[in-house]
């Protein structure tokens, strides 16, 4: 729900996550708008988590705000580059409804795909997670084509680089040991797999299926910094039911209760 006290609504809405135990602020056009993905990725957190947490790309807070609302033992860091949507990450902060956790969370404006001299300068130093998560762009310029607003393309599309310069901001960042999460589209889990190989270790692969039926659009990729452990396949979990919108069982206790996927750590 949307409170004309808290939130320009010609612009901004106020959106609640997790059955209201979460609140961000988005622009209401013209830049990307968390949503489901979002929620999975810091639901695909192991219940017990503790530790630094490291959002990279964290947008206006969706994914480290519910992460530190269902994990009382983390702290988190949300690395976002855009101006305007840091300033919509703080005004959550801000929101009376996230004060549980608001104490527990910081933003840190910085540019995940600089080389290391730069990131390191603006607060991305080495090894300074225990845990790091990221919903990064999904879509190769050069396959897919951009919106023509700029700020949605710099959200959804990457650039030449590709996957590159994440995975290496990621490997630089988590300590031997901690852990990576990633959610990306189904079709990109090769490129993923790809950049994450002799970085990261003890990878699961969890599909997101949209219905029963369907296969992947979504997968979930959990690694192991500097592990030599195989790969493993999980079940994975189906979003929707039948052909219509509603949420699966398990869907909801994500979406609506503030649960975890039941993932155990490796």
């Amino acid at each position: 729900m949307v409170s004309p006290q808290d939130a320009d609504t010609e612009t901004i809405t106020r959106d609640a996550f997790l059955g209201g135990q979460v609140h961000v602020y988005q622009h209401r056009k013209g830049r990307h708008r968390a949503g489901l993905d979002a929620v999975y990725l810091a639901a695909a957190l192991p219940d017990g988590t503790k530790g630094h947490v490291v959002d990279l790309g964290a947008g206006v807070g969706t994914a480290g705000f519910c992460a530190a609302a269902r994990l009382p033992d983390i702290n988190a860091t949300l690395v976002e580059i855009d101006n305007a949507v840091v300033a919509l990450a703080e005004r959550g902060l801000s929101d009376p409804e996230n004060a549980r956790f608001s104490d527990r969370v910081r933003l840190l404006q910085a540019d995940i795909t600089a080389k290391g001299s730069v990131r390191h300068a603006s607060g991305l130093v080495p090894s300074m997670a225990d845990h790091a998560i990221m919903n990064p762009p999904y879509y190769e310029a050069d396959r897919f084509r951009a919106s023509p607003n700029a700020a949605r393309a710099d959200a959804h599309m990457l650039d030449e680089r590709g996957l590159e310069p994440w995975a290496k901001t990621a490997t630089d960042i988590v300590r031997e040991g901690g852990s990576l999460t990633v959610i990306f589209r189904a079709d990109g889990l090769q490129e993923l797999l790809t950049v994450l190989k002799g970085r990261f270790g003890a990878t699961d692969v969890i599909p997101l299926r949209p219905r029963s039926e369907a296969p992947a659009t979504r997968v979930i990729v959990r690694s192991i910094r500097a592990s030599k452990a195989p790969l493993r396949l999980l079940p994975g979990f189906v979003l929707h039911e039948g052909s219509g919108s509603d949420f699966t069982s398990q869907s909801r206790t994500v979406m609506r209760d503030g649960l975890g996927l039941g993932l155990t750590a490796r």
